[in-house]
């Protein structure tokens, strides 16, 4: 039997549903890599979560928003945060109702965020754009100085974080096993559409764009 994961900190160790964590960076990596959106947790004071863009570059997760963002300066400031991420799989049909799950693929992150020097942000935010579609860094215009000066980017490390994956069926009781109900899993995936030209733009739809869908 191979040994329990161990959990990079206390309060990022999984107790509800534990077999289901991972702490491993190849299985925090590949999560954050599908994600274009992430939850960003924090008070100021009261407490809020906010959606925002997230992309990573080795061991952190960075973010970005206006200098004047409530959220950029509180969380520049060295405020703790917790950030989540979902994908949502597949709903689970259970012969009961009390057994139906979901399958999914999650991370938390726990930490602190850091602002990013001015003289890194032009190389981090083209591999945002990267990130969202690969190869429109060297086709769209990059951030201007006046751009990039109004703009805080600000990374947190993944070194304290936990995933939890469900990847399965149905577990039913065993006196639910024989109850007349149909039983097993929806598949669920993001699905991409094709591209749509903005009126007035003259330019040929590139080869990525033509193949977005």
């Amino acid at each position: 039997m191979s040994p329990t994961p161990t959990a990079p900190s206390p309060r990022s160790q999984l107790h509800r549903a534990a077999e289901r964590g991972h702490y491993d960076a190849d299985t925090i990596h590949a999560i954050v890599d599908a994600a274009w959106v992430c939850h960003v947790a924090f008070a100021a004071p009261e407490p809020l979560c906010l959606p925002t863009a997230c992309w990573r570059v080795g061991d952190q997760l960075y973010i970005h928003g206006s200098n004047g963002s409530r959220m950029m300066k509180h969380l520049a400031s060295g405020a703790p945060a917790c950030v989540s991420i979902t994908h949502l799989d597949g709903l689970v049909m259970a012969r009961s109702a009390f057994s139906h799950s979901m399958n999914f693929r999650s991370v938390v992150i726990h930490g602190q965020f850091t602002a990013v020097a001015d003289a890194d942000k032009p190389a981090l935010l083209d591999a945002l754009v990267e990130h969202i579609v690969p190869g429109r860094s060297a086709e769209a215009r990059r951030a201007n100085a006046k751009e990039l000066a109004a703009t805080t980017v600000l990374g947190i490390p993944l070194h304290e974080a936990a995933a939890k994956v469900r990847a399965w069926g149905p577990r039913d009781k065993d006196e639910d096993l024989d109850w007349p109900a149909w039983a097993g899993v929806l598949p669920l995936r993001q699905q991409a559409l094709p591209a749509i030209t903005e009126p007035g733009c003259t330019q040929a739809m590139p080869a990525w764009a033509q193949a977005w869908a």
